[in-house]
């Protein structure tokens, strides 16, 4: 069994850099033996490099009634025995091993389903987590029902741990202006930072009224719209989130939206695909199926036609692309004849 320093000396750790204290592994019974009250889902796949930070800083947080569940993508590196090291260590970590890799979208879907508590949390291998990460978005969840998310705000690190920046993202919808879910979506679609907030703790008993993610290149952008349109979202102000951008990240090694469509679900591969028109629909289908009343309705079909005037280029090279996937075909067999 590994020590605490086979992981990585703490003060490489970005977590200790950034003030938080050094994890300590602990055995806890009491929480392991009973249902937990938070379950994190950390999907990953050859994640030796940042895993074990992101692993010591979940198991370090002040909040201790949760589960870790471990999904394994079939990783060719350490990270299967990285994992199984924590899982000895902690009964509070739940290990799983895909004996083949079944793609981001189902392995991100995967945790969901080994999961069992009333908040769920999807947790990054890249990312590290301030120790009261969880105590601070529980209590909001615990005192306010109609909130559905509560995340932190986040401190952009790079590989070694550097703050880089420091980021609010401005869709935290408690406010009395946001008690409409039309205006909640209306917020969630122009959002243009990212979708860090997806790792926040998020009320099961309404992730369970969506169909999660469907495939699209922003599952998660979308997840996070039909989810405001169930509830409200709940900005934590401390910067409790450390989110590490390193050039290996999805977003750069597969820069068009075709290439991170079918990274994301591998069963697009091949084939013509509309990625921004797929967008568009997963939104509307979550308009379709949230509680709403027709005026409400109607008025999420305003934003979303706004946001698809917006994006008409994106629309437009959809369609072209699709021609050229068409038509280059065609030729190559003529040119065969």
């Amino acid at each position: 069994m590994r020590s605490q320093r086979d992981f990585g000396e703490a003060t490489h750790d970005p977590a200790v850099r950034a003030g938080f204290p050094a994890p300590l592994f602990e055995r806890n019974h009491s929480v392991a033996d009973s249902t937990p009250r938070v379950s994190i889902g950390l999907p990953v796949y050859n994640g030796e490099r940042f895993l074990p930070p992101a692993i010591d800083s979940l198991l370090a947080q002040t909040f201790k009634d949760f589960e870790l569940i471990l999904s394994d993508n079939a990783s060719t590196d350490r990270t299967e025995q990285i994992c199984r090291d924590y899982a000895a260590c902690d009964p509070r970590v739940r290990y799983f091993r895909n004996e083949t890799n079944i793609g981001p979208l189902r392995n991100f879907l995967r945790v969901v389903e080994l999961s069992s508590a009333e908040f769920f949390k999807w947790a990054a291998h890249d990312d590290v987590y301030a120790p009261d990460f969880l105590e601070r978005c529980v209590e909001i969840l615990d005192h306010h029902p109609s909130v559905a998310v509560c995340y932190p705000r986040a401190l952009i690190i790079d590989e070694q741990g550097n703050v880089l920046k420091h980021r609010t993202y401005g869709i935290d919808t408690s406010s009395p202006r946001h008690v409409h879910p039309q205006e909640r979506l209306r917020d969630i679609l122009w959002i243009d930072l990212g979708s860090p907030p997806i790792f926040g703790v998020i009320r099961r008993s309404v992730l369970n009224k969506t169909p999660l993610m469907l495939g699209s290149y922003a599952s998660d952008q979308v997840l996070l719209a039909e989810l405001a349109l169930h509830g409200r979202f709940h900005e934590v102000p401390g910067e409790l989130l450390l989110h590490r951008e390193h050039p290996h990240r999805s977003v750069y090694t597969r820069p068009t939206r075709h290439s991170l469509a079918t990274w994301f679900d591998p069963s697009q591969a091949g084939r013509i695909i509309f990625p921004t028109w797929r967008v568009a629909s997963e939104y509307a289908s979550g308009i379709w199926r949230a509680p709403l009343n027709a005026r409400q309705r109607l008025a999420c079909g305003k934003h979303l036609f706004r946001w698809t005037l917006y994006h008409w280029k994106e629309l437009l090279e959809d369609l072209t692309t699709a021609a050229r996937q068409v038509v280059t075909p065609a030729e190559n067999s003529q040119k065969q004849i």
